[in-house]
């Protein structure tokens, strides 16, 4: 049996996203005084999913009842708030518009205030005058409003977690890619590209775009693969064409919300995105290739079933990522005054969409553990919303997994 003083820590967490630095956070607040060491292998945090998203606060009302989506975003948009509050993170809560511009999606729209009903979130609907109201430029058959959606600086929250988690003792290496990873009956020992061993009690894998690749370096079958989607953005031009948050009533059969407009924290307006495969984890544009991750899409089977089973929108998302001119016609249902001219290049996105063998778009949150490991293996939008509240429970996971390895909880020193 190993000593305490022969480990380099008691959680080792993987990944230094919004999740994993929740995680280590979580982890020093509820077991003060437990060694947590964060490796993530970008010179600094929030460089990929979190800090690449469309800034949104979530109010949960697309998710359905006793989902992982809907218990998270519902306590999380709250949780974030508050944080962003007492930390003096940019942020706002604006509300949204979810807008029906055909009539097929009039039922959707229903089905919708039904759930946000609910989940008791504050649900207003709007005929064509009352979107006016709200978003003079924006038109629309019928809307709901949801008052508790809002924005803030996701990358701002990661860094200040990042503090926080150094504050109570924890280490946090960045430029630490994980290479190896070696499983033994007294915990695990990970390798970096520089050579450096970090051995731990118990592993948290929160590597997001390589959550499947680590969960493989530890042993363990994930049961799925990562399957990248590129989200492409455009910058309004003319950000007085919209005030705060505009939707399309999304699709059940995808587990993506469509091209939106979003006032940020800072006053620009950001529309987008679409959802194109990517052919690399990290392939922010058409020309990024790494031959290796195309091929690990290209060979998992799940990814051939969704290209059969849903070709036809895929190749319409495609074809607005090619063509500008179709980009701005889909905009155009919701904002009928935008042209191709107010449409500004931005920063695009990758999405980690996990997807099973036969081809299933994991909708939920995924998280499996096995012996000494938690492997966070799904957590898509709004992941970013509902992260501290995963935090916990990935912590709570995590020292469950700690505590039947003979590890116990420090003793918390006595008031003076």
């Amino acid at each position: 049996m190993m000593t305490h003083a022969a480990y380099d820590c008691d959680v080792l967490v993987i990944g230094g996203g919004i999740v994993g630095l929740s995680a280590a956070y979580a982890l020093t607040r509820t077991a003060p005084g437990t060694r947590v060491t964060v490796l993530e292998k970008e010179r600094g945090p929030a460089r990929h999913q979190t800090g690449r998203n469309s800034g949104v606060i979530h109010s949960g009302i697309y998710y359905p009842p006793g989902s992982l989506k809907a218990r998270y975003a519902l306590r999380g948009s709250a949780e974030m708030t508050d944080f962003c509050r007492e930390h003096s993170i940019p942020h706002a809560v604006t509300g949204k518009l979810i807008v029906a511009t055909d009539r097929a999606e009039l039922p959707r729209l229903h089905a919708l205030v039904q759930r946000g009903r609910e989940h008791g979130l504050p649900v207003r609907e709007l005929g064509p005058a009352q979107i006016a109201e709200y978003e003079p430029k924006v038109r629309g058959l019928a809307a709901i409003r949801v008052g508790t959606t809002g924005v803030c600086d996701f990358r701002a929250v990661a860094g200040r977690l990042a503090d926080e988690v150094r504050g109570a003792g924890g280490v946090i290496r960045f430029g630490a890619e994980v290479t190896a990873i070696d499983r033994r009956p007294w915990g695990v020992a990970v390798r970096t590209a520089d050579g450096l061993v970090v051995r731990a009690r118990v592993l948290v894998n929160c590597a997001g775009l390589h959550c499947d690749r680590i969960a493989r370096l530890a042993g363990d079958d994930p049961g799925m693969r990562i399957v990248p989607f590129r989200g492409e953005y455009y910058e309004l031009a003319r950000p007085e064409l919209v005030r705060g948050l505009v939707y399309p009533v999304p699709d059940p059969a995808f587990p993506f919300l469509g091209v939106h407009l979003t006032r940020g924290f800072d006053g620009s307006v950001h529309v987008g995105p679409n959802a194109v495969p990517a052919a690399a984890r990290e392939g922010y544009g058409w020309p990024v290739v790494r031959p290796r991750e195309l091929m690990d899409t290209l060979s998992w089977p799940g990814s051939w079933r969704i290209a059969r089973r849903h070709w036809r929108y895929g190749a319409g998302e495609v074809h607005r990522s090619l063509s500008k001119h179709a980009f701005t016609e889909a905009v155009r249902r919701l904002l009928p005054e935008v042209t191709e001219e107010d449409l500004l290049p931005s920063p695009a996105g990758v999405r980690a969409q996990a997807v099973l063998r036969d081809g299933t778009l994991v909708d939920d949150f995924l998280i499996r553990e096995a012996p000494h490991t938690v492997h966070v293996l799904n957590a898509p939008s709004p992941a970013a919303t509902a992260s501290l509240p995963i935090g916990r429970e990935v912590a709570r996971r995590a020292l469950l997994r700690a505590r039947a390895a003979g590890w116990k909880p420090p003793e918390r020193a006595a008031a003076g």
